[in-house]
């Protein structure tokens, strides 16, 4: 993804942009003399400015992400996931900054580059643990106003809260200037709902534990599933932000690269970047 953000003003770079008239004021060193000496039109060069960006990181750990039918929970994969885009940002000398949440920030290492920032950044996911509730539309609206700067928030979550909270908080990053994106990371049995016989099920934050027969709710959940994600994603496409789901099941390099690589031709069709 290096070089894809642009600056929306034009400068002196190493990437040619477009020629324009001179106009009085110009610096001279900036006139083509090869189009005076053949046309005698005194236009001038502008390029691209590549300026670097911030990446937000924000890792959900409220207790529903503690949730695993396999090796690794979800809260596994979504801080190997930001600790991948953190290495990646990081690499390319932009900052990239985290907050890990569940209510509302727990902690935060704002945004910076370097190796220090990035021992800094590993370390916070390897110490973090999930608990506490999901309120992800509150923490997005509590962002949005503790910004100066305009970046990409990587929001990694379930995104088990209610919808309309959600994307109030992403209308406010959106507006402000920001660009959010927002992967949903789910384990393959929420997706499924692979289950027979009687269960009880509890909820992991506060929801209290109910006795239920598998068969016999599996469509009424799988369709409430969809309603929730429909409605996102209903919403996010509205806003031109990115909806991603991805399975704990799916190895992270496949879903990272494939996500990263339909993003990059985008980019290079001449959509956002």
């Amino acid at each position: 993804m290096a070089g894809q953000h642009r600056s929306p003003h034009r400068g002196s770079s190493v990437e040619f942009a477009q020629h324009r008239e001179y106009v009085h004021g110009d610096e001279m060193r900036h006139v083509d003399w090869k189009i005076f000496a053949k046309s005698d039109r005194l236009v001038v060069k502008e390029f691209v400015e590549e300026t670097n960006f911030d990446c937000h990181l924000l890792v959900d750990a409220s207790e529903s992400m503690a949730f695993q039918s396999g090796s690794w929970s979800k809260f596994d994969y979504a801080r190997w996931c930001a600790a991948s885009l953190a290495h990646l940002v990081l690499s390319q000398r932009d900052a990239s900054g985290l907050v890990v949440f569940d209510e509302k920030a727990r902690t935060k290492v704002p945004p910076g580059n370097g190796p220090a920032q990035r021992a800094d950044m590993f370390r916070l996911l390897e110490e973090a643990k999930p608990g506490g509730k999901t309120s992800l539309g509150d923490v997005l609206t509590w962002l949005s106003t503790r910004l100066p700067r305009r970046g990409i928030i990587v929001v990694l979550s379930d995104f088990f809260d209610e919808p309309a909270k959600i994307v109030e908080g992403l209308r406010r990053l959106s507006f402000a200037g920001h660009e959010p994106v927002l992967l949903q990371i789910l384990d393959p049995q929420e997706l499924k709902f692979d289950f027979s016989g009687l269960h009880r099920l509890d909820g992991l934050e506060g929801g209290g534990n109910v006795k239920i027969d598998a068969r016999a709710i599996r469509q009424a959940y799988l369709d409430e599933l969809a309603a929730h994600h429909a409605t996102l994603e209903k919403h996010t496409r509205s806003l031109s932000i990115d909806f991603v789901q991805m399975s704990t099941d799916t190895g992270l390099d496949v879903a990272l690269s494939t996500y990263l690589s339909h993003r990059s031709a985008r980019a290079r069709g001449g959509a956002r970047s």
